[in-house]
């Protein structure tokens, strides 16, 4: 049987929940791990694995995220990061921040959650809400980029660690391709799929060009670039947060939910619930 390690972040852990922590999951050491982001990350050497219970209702209550590892995994062992864009990669969802523009943001927002909490088939959510933008300046995508949009913390540090790996990285989204390909350019991804709104003269109809890129297509969409690189599910990471991110999340061999709903949580490999998207790399540190 592989060795299992436990990996624990926070932005301050405890002395004592390390302790807790060390008899709880029967470890054998605790290692401080170095260097790598802004959060604090330990490392809890050859567990017991069948503690997976224990150590996860304790580190609820102590807001402390964890996650059972490979004693020898390391991050350059995965060959694809494939990634959601909105309340994952960056701090927003594009389309409600876009919605205010219109003073209807309140009710956009409120589709939204239901959607990414599985409640509203998706298809039919996203029209209803890109429905609401209709008549708004084209403009307003780059006004939301330029004033709303910003990166998730940690990040920035992610993909660029990624690259330093030759990890291919897919941002796919259920958002729009104005944000995408801006993102895409910026930090480094080989490939980008999304949405793409309509605007004619200048102002949004309302509708969305061809296909949608739903929770179907994000899936086929890891297929695909897994096929072309030759890669097997092992090789695969995949990062979500809401309900439509599960079939792509299901590609993947290590799934990860970032600050995401109790759906996602409970489906993922890993949850990050109070560090950044560089979390991951404390994984394999």
């Amino acid at each position: 049987m592989t060795a299992k390690h436990l990996i624990i972040q926070a932005h301050d852990i405890e002395t004592h929940d390390l302790k807790s922590l060390h008899a709880i999951a029967r470890a054998n050491a605790i290692e401080k791990i170095d260097g790598l982001f802004s959060h604090q990350a330990f490392r809890l050497t050859e567990v017991d694995a069948a503690t997976v219970d224990n150590v996860k209702s304790y580190c609820e209550k102590a807001a402390l995220d964890f996650a059972f590892v490979d004693a020898h995994q390391k991050f350059s062992d995965f060959k694809l990061v494939a990634s959601d864009m909105d309340s994952t990669l960056i701090t927003i969802e594009c389309i409600d921040e876009m919605a205010d523009y219109a003073g209807k943001k309140a009710e956009v927002a409120a589709v939204t959650e239901a959607a990414m909490r599985g409640e509203i088939d998706w298809p039919t959510s996203l029209r209803q809400r890109v429905a609401a933008l209709a008549g708004l300046p084209e403009s307003t995508l780059e006004r939301v980029y330029g004033e709303r949009l910003q990166l998730t913390p940690g990040a920035e540090n992610l993909m660029q660690v990624a690259k330093k790996h030759n990890i291919t990285l897919l941002l796919v989204s259920g958002g729009f391709t104005f944000f995408t390909e801006k993102l895409k350019a910026r930090l480094g991804f080989d490939f980008a799929f999304s949405n793409t709104l309509e605007a004619i003269d200048g102002k949004l109809t309302g509708r969305v060009l061809g296909a949608l890129c739903d929770e179907r297509a994000k899936a086929q969409h890891v297929r695909d670039i897994a096929a072309r690189l030759n890669l097997n599910q092992s090789q695969i990471i995949a990062i979500g947060d809401g309900a439509n991110d599960l079939p792509m999340m299901a590609e993947a061999g290590l799934s990860v939910a970032y600050r995401a709903k109790p759906i996602v949580r409970a489906q993922a490999s890993v949850a990050f619930n109070h560090v950044g998207l560089d979390g991951l790399l404390g994984l394999f540190a």
